[in-house]
């Protein structure tokens, strides 16, 4: 699988991914003034075993709490891209049904109808029908990566793409002192009050940063 997915040819498909809705950014805009060449280095770089994660953009966005955004460069989130386009057919079977974040013919308005269709079932029953609301604070941060891992290595047997997923994977660090970080650096924020100005919209997030 680790050939097939590091040519060229898929490079580019994962590079056209990446660069929708983003062609405006800076950082984008000076990797395609030099498309060609940072491509073949990142492809050179794949097939000889020598790409390593580079570091993040650690900053804040209001939506409407402060939530810390790790933002990776533009040619690590390529990587991003191409990994997606050849793990998300391994791994979608896996999910169950309802569940609607991140998902292709998925979404929010898929999840409201489903909870609609699942309300009209029990409505008129005598029996209580409990809903749970819930939130896992600071998830994509507090995921053991020995167990993400073991979890890849499980559906993944070719050694090369283990390699580079665990590249990625631990490249972020989610340990003690990431959290005390950033425990320090919200109470900054709560500090300077309402009207810190943390240099994005909350709105245009989702379509940046991935």
């Amino acid at each position: 699988m680790f050939t097939q997915m590091t040519t060229m040819e898929e490079l580019l498909i994962a590079w056209d991914m990446f660069k929708k809705d983003k062609r405006n950014r800076e950082d984008v805009q000076a990797f395609e003034y030099k498309l060609e060449d940072n491509l073949f280095d990142l492809h050179s770089d794949l097939v000889n075993g020598q790409y390593r994660h580079g570091t993040y953009n650690r900053f804040y966005v209001r939506d409407p709490k402060i939530r810390e955004i790790h933002k990776a460069s533009v040619r690590d989130r390529i990587v991003h891209h191409l990994l997606s386009r050849w793990l998300v057919p391994v791994f979608e079977p896996t999910f169950i049904h309802d569940s609607y974040s991140s998902r292709v013919g998925k979404g929010t308005h898929r999840a409201v109808e489903q909870i609609s269709r699942m309300l009209k079932k029990v409505r008129g029953r005598s029996r209580t029908c409990y809903v749970l609301k819930c939130d896992i604070r600071k998830f994509f941060a507090s995921i053991d990566h020995a167990i993400l891992l073991e979890i890849i290595r499980q559906r993944i047997k070719d050694n090369d793409l283990v390699c580079l997923i665990e590249n990625i994977v631990e490249s972020f660090e989610n340990g003690a002192n990431s959290r005390e970080r950033e425990r320090e650096s919200m109470a900054h924020l709560a500090r300077r009050g309402p009207d810190v100005r943390l240099g994005i919209s909350p709105r245009n997030f989702s379509r940046t940063y991935t």
